[in-house]
């Protein structure tokens, strides 16, 4: 048996199975075996009968004396049973299980796991956990019954008991069986990737021990010992493909090496309407000192909305032009991309630079071009490429991204920066992009105000809805946003835009215009819509996140956000970067029908913090980096286990996957580390 095999191929697992499975990305073995519990429940310590008190949660084993089925006056079946150990009995039931009757009978001895509830002054185990451990001879007095049957001998019960992500129809007692019948067999078919050395110097768990100890943990000190190994192993990996990367990167590329002119850069800043920022001066430094290189750049520019992003990149595709090369920027939407080439117009216009426009809707080529992903497709190069810019290139796929800037000549490879509005904690940067160079614009323009915000009780709606009136009423305009275009069944609670447009209609007087936007819109219905808000045609715009880039109207001053909890932090961060653009005083209202403290105060951040990198830092620690950006979309191998937030676990993987490469750059010692990387390579690649 291969560990790749298909899960659906597995014993006991059949398509019917292997499609819920596949709901929790489970595809093969390997994924199930490495789909860890998420807690565990404490049923290690066997009680005694006469010990039990009620609230605990708790086991028990004995013998089963009686057990029948009792029909409701509802109709609905409670399964009534009696257990005896040698001190004593307790009865116990289950509700709508009448199989019970079919499995378990008088004369099992059985182990429970469960919480003890009082019935009037007696103590009653209520729907345990059960597991069949041997037969005795039927009705045998409790007295008769041995010693309790130890965890190795239990999966269910009387241990700590793991919990595992589930899907409808796949319940943690069915992947519990699963995965301890497939675990050995697994375990079988591999050997241990990671060096024998790093195991010894980081003191680590052996694979198979680590997998034994996370799926049925003896003790709570197993589960940290197995969370140890197989965390390092996910950071180790990851940091081995990045350096890998990066290798690769710098031995078989050679990029344009670029003059820089200096008057050119000083005619640029000269002619800016505003003053550049010490980290826009910063970032510039870095990636023109970059472009002086025959090594291709590969930096990653990230910083808040509105942080000047667009002129660090329009110095380096003036340098590109001055050296006789042309660039490409890419952005995901038609709308970012228009509004790139509106914005290096303008700041390019003393230079009499046109900037073209590649999109699905429109094309039209010029030395610096903007685009959608059509710059993939139909677009075909005047000059030789040698800068290219990819916009939130976490919206691109990996094989996409390498398209852009490789297909367009065989020789020289373009300079590359990627830019993201997406604040990403450093730490985190630095494990998803360690094969990129990174530049940070940690400061805002002048003139960019602080946003009032405000996480609001739904029984304020009302007086927000008034709010907005009176603004529109003084010439502002609003957003309102909701998660969905269209209503979900699954998430009721979550507004759509469609519902919430055609609701809003009735709040608000009629000479209030109301407009509507999503994606599902045709470009040129997109375009006339966000044209009649900017000329003012529309006060208030009813929207997904759509907006959430590229859309600049100065005259908003509110945004609404509707299910502020659905969205991560760093992106209610860019979706209220939307407003206070202008001169005029702005607001952000988060509405939230969760009533979860966590949620609540996670919002509340909002209120107290507005640089997008102490914000992303909250969500990091709340919700994982999975909340931050698409993780698996940006080529990232996702952890399973591993903490980012863990900086010594990743200082430790860093260092030695640096040392390991430089004794052994091509792995050719490391057999079994060099197909693991090929493996996960595979599984995280991309359809071209």
């Amino acid at each position: 048996m291969d560990p790749n095999i298909p899960i659906e191929h597995l014993p006991g697992v059949g398509n019917y199975f292997g499609g819920k499975l596949k709901k929790l990305e489970i595809k093969t073995l390997e994924d199930l075996i490495y789909h860890f519990p998420f807690r565990y429940d404490d049923f290690s310590q066997i009680s005694l009968v006469s010990n039990l008190t009620p609230g605990e949660k708790i086991s028990i084993q004995g013998v089963l004396w009686k057990i029948q089925n009792i029909r409701t006056r509802s109709g609905k079946f409670v399964t009534s049973a009696t257990v005896a150990d040698e001190s004593g009995t307790i009865d116990v039931i289950w509700f709508n299980q009448p199989y019970l009757t079919k499995v378990l009978k008088a004369g099992l001895a059985v182990s429970l796991s469960g919480k003890v509830q009082l019935d009037g002054y007696k103590p009653k185990l209520v729907s345990p956990s059960y597991e069949i451990i041997r037969s005795t001879s039927n009705q045998l007095p409790a007295t008769s019954y041995q010693q309790p049957v130890t965890s190795n001998q239990t999966l269910h019960t009387g241990r700590l008991v793991p919990i595992y992500p589930e899907t409808e129809g796949l319940s943690s007692k069915w992947l519990r069986a699963k995965i301890a019948n497939f675990l050995p067999v697994y375990k079988d078919l591999t050997k241990d990737f990671l060096p024998k050395k790093i195991i010894e110097d980081q003191k680590l768990e052996p694979q198979n021990s680590a997998l034994q100890k996370i799926h049925f943990p003896k003790s709570y000190e197993d589960v940290t010992e197995a969370r140890k190994r197989l965390a390092f192993d996910e950071v180790f990996l990851l940091q081995l493909i990045s350096l890998i990367k990066q290798i690769e990167w710098k031995s078989t590329r050679i990029a344009p090496k670029m003059n820089v002119k200096k008057e050119t850069i000083e005619k640029f800043k000269k002619n800016l309407p505003f003053e550049l920022t010490s980290a826009q001066q910063r970032a510039i430094g870095e990636i023109v000192n970059d472009l002086k290189s025959e090594q291709p750049a590969n930096r990653l520019l990230e910083g808040d909305v509105g942080s000047g992003k667009t002129v660090v990149a329009a110095v380096a595709a003036l340098t590109a032009l001055d050296n006789g090369f042309d660039s490409l920027i890419a952005a995901p939407t038609e709308i970012l991309a228009f509004q790139h080439q509106k914005t290096l117009n303008e700041i390019l216009k003393p230079f009499e630079i046109k900037v073209g426009i590649w999109t699905g809707s429109k094309k039209q080529k010029a030395n610096i071009t903007c685009g959608t992903h059509a710059l993939l497709t139909s677009f075909k190069p005047q000059r030789q490429i040698g800068f290219v810019v990819v916009d939130e290139q976490h919206r691109f796929g990996v094989t996409q991204r390498a398209k852009l800037f490789l297909s367009h000549n065989s020789e020289l490879t373009p300079h590359l920066l990627t830019m993201t509005a997406t604040p990403i904690p450093r730490t985190l940067a630095l494990t998803l992009y360690g094969d990129l160079n990174l530049s940070t614009l940690d400061k805002m323009p002048k003139g960019r105000q602080k946003i009032s915000t405000f996480v609001v009780p739904n029984s304020k709606r009302n007086n927000a809805y008034k709010f907005i009136e009176k603004h529109v009423r003084e010439g502002r305009q609003a957003f309102i946003l909701t998660p969905f275009v269209e209503p979900s069944e699954t998430m009721a609670t979550v507004k759509s835009a469609t519902v919430e447009f055609e609701k809003l209609k009735t709040k608000f007087p009629k000479k209030v215009k109301l407009g509507l936007l999503h994606g599902r819109l045709k470009s040129q219905e997109k375009e006339t819509i966000i044209g009649n808000f900017k000329k003012g045609k529309i006060d208030i715009l009813v929207a997904t996140p759509v907006v959430e880039v590229g859309i600049d109207i100065p005259n908003a001053t509110i945004m609404l956000i509707e299910s502020a909890d659905r969205f991560g932090l760093a992106q209610l961060h860019q979706l209220r970067g939307r407003v206070g653009r202008g001169e005029h005083k702005s607001y952000c209202f988060l509405f939230t029908d969760s009533h979860f403290e966590t949620s609540i105060r996670r919002l509340k951040s909002m209120e107290k913090l507005h640089a997008g990198f102490e914000l992303a830092e909250v969500d990091l620690k709340m919700r994982g980096p999975g909340e931050i950006l698409g993780l698996r979309q940006s080529g990232f191998i996702g952890f399973k286990i591993a903490d980012i937030s863990d900086h010594q676990t990743i200082a430790t993987a860093q260092t030695e996957a640096k040392k390991l490469l430089k004794l052994d750059p091509s792995l050719s010692r490391h057999q079994l580390l060099s197909q693991k990387l090929e493996s996960l390579k595979l599984a995280y690649s991309e359809p071209n």
